[in-house]
């Protein structure tokens, strides 16, 4: 078969060999069905690379607006479902100069020089990283609203704080919620940090030593909404640490989700009974007719082992790799496209569980002073009188040993019970033990004291605010 043949030109390369293919290598290296995803983004650095071309002398102006109008109609048609690949393209490059070629002849075949799929590869995936950072942004912020929503109604809300899942001292329940608000919203701050290291662009770089046709790599990153060229050409198709990077933000926003779940899934638990999940956000079971299940947390839950996988697979598959590009760099793709898939099923789930589900204060409150979670507070008014910590202590151990033969709480010791213990437990201690002086004397920053829980939701809703900007003030090509 001639080189120039309508069956040769589905391959991007393949005129130095003797033979075709093997279907099994055709097999293996054909591009998963779900990385034409990118045929988008692989357009857009098509537009900017044209353009870089042009500068070049190497595309005429008639020939560059016959481009650039055959680019537009593919992702149009694409877009609508109407243009698909063949069995022949072996990826999303492959596809789209096949039909360029098609359709322009020799001009669609001009658009290959000075470029290479190594810096093609980097940038469409990077490109798609950088619009989904922003999309799995705004899906936490839908969740972190929801925190917010539920945390404002329940900044009075009397509960049990938790150390190794027993009671430890009150706190109020929007403190709680905030917890989880502030923890998966680093993530959002994470993924801030990550896209300012991630825009540089690969464009440019070619297979691997840089391109002697397109020598303004700068103008290709700033049509792209990158701040610049990667600086090292090699780098630029060998690095793969900005999906890592990536990955690990996904996988700990996923870990994140998890303990979040799994609180929801004790919270409505009959032994807890905190709140009641929303029928629209549980299921049944298939033999037991009264059972309502916390499915959305549990499965959530379950996806956090996946995305940890996905990064621990993709470290593995570069931990060995020589210099500049090895086709074990694929591997990128399928980790970065599973996390993002996961996390557009389960983060709005989350968000609507959260948003609808039912807090019932009052068994909150009933709760909170069970297993003595007011003995700190004991222990602090001595050391306030001056009684050494380490003392104080002690005499509070003794009281609730003594409480709990008595079957009560701390709340509830008369004064006459707190004299026998010690007399330095004076009944003037007792109107300390209740849940509200003690969450009102935690008004250190940060701390559950129901004014210090106002100013945080204040100071979180300026940061969802700001994260919020970043979210909408995208310059690079969104799909």
């Amino acid at each position: 078969m001639e080189a120039g043949s309508a069956a040769a030109t589905q391959r991007l390369w393949g005129a130095r060999f003797k033979s075709e293919p093997s279907a099994a290598l055709k097999a293996l290296s054909r591009s998963d069905p779900s990385f034409f995803r990118l045929v988008p983004y692989d357009l857009a650095g098509s537009r900017a690379h044209a353009r870089e071309l042009q500068r070049a002398g190497i595309l005429q102006a008639a020939e560059l607006d016959a481009l650039m109008d055959a680019i537009d109609a593919i992702g149009r048609e694409f877009a609508a479902g109407a243009l698909h690949p063949s069995p022949a393209d072996e990826d999303v490059h492959t596809f789209l100069e096949r039909v360029l070629t098609e359709r322009l002849g020799a001009i669609g075949g001009k658009l290959r020089a000075g470029r290479s799929r190594n810096d093609q590869a980097a940038n469409d995936l990077k490109l798609y990283l950088r619009d989904r950072a922003r999309s799995i942004a705004a899906a936490v912020l839908e969740l972190q609203a929801a925190l917010l929503q539920q945390a404002e109604a329940h900044v009075t809300t009397l509960s049990t704080g938790f150390t190794h899942l027993q009671p430890a001292q009150p706190i109020v329940f929007a403190h709680h919620l905030l917890a989880h608000a502030q923890a998966i919203g680093r993530n959002v701050d994470r993924l801030v940090d990550w896209d300012r290291r991630s825009a540089r662009s690969p464009l440019g770089a070619a297979a691997l030593a840089g391109s002697a046709l397109c020598r303004s790599p700068e103008l290709s990153a700033a049509e792209l909404g990158y701040d610049a060229p990667c600086e090292n050409s090699i780098d630029a198709v060998a690095a793969r640490d900005h999906v890592c990077e990536f990955l690990f933000i996904t996988g700990m926003l996923a870990v994140e989700l998890s303990r979040l779940s799994e609180e929801v899934v004790l919270w409505s638990s009959r032994q807890f009974r905190w709140v009641v999940l929303d029928d629209a956000y549980c299921t049944g079971s298939s033999i037991m007719p009264q059972k309502k299940n916390p499915d959305i947390a549990e499965l959530s839950r379950g996806k956090a082992g996946r995305l940890i996988g996905n990064l621990t697979g993709m470290m593995a598959a570069l931990k060995s790799l020589p210099l500049a590009y090895n086709r074990d760099l694929a591997e990128d793709k399928g980790a970065a496209f599973d996390s993002v898939d996961t996390l557009a099923l389960v983060l709005p789930a989350m968000a609507g569980m959260i948003r609808t589900m039912r807090v019932d204060a009052d068994e909150l409150r009933r709760q909170a002073p069970l297993g003595f979670t007011l003995a700190t507070e004991v222990a602090d008014r001595l050391a306030l009188r001056g009684v050494p910590f380490s003392e104080a202590h002690e005499i509070t151990g003794a009281l609730v040993k003594a409480c709990e033969a008595q079957g009560i709480e701390l709340g509830e010791a008369p004064a006459a019970l707190l004299a026998e213990v010690d007399p330095r437990l004076t009944a003037d201690l007792r109107p300390h033990l209740t849940l509200e002086a003690a969450v009102a004397a935690r008004t250190g920053h940060g701390g559950t004291a129901p004014a210090r829980v106002h100013e945080q939701i204040g100071r979180l809703k300026l940061q969802l605010a700001a994260q919020a900007l970043w979210c909408a003030d995208y310059r690079g090509p969104r799909c």
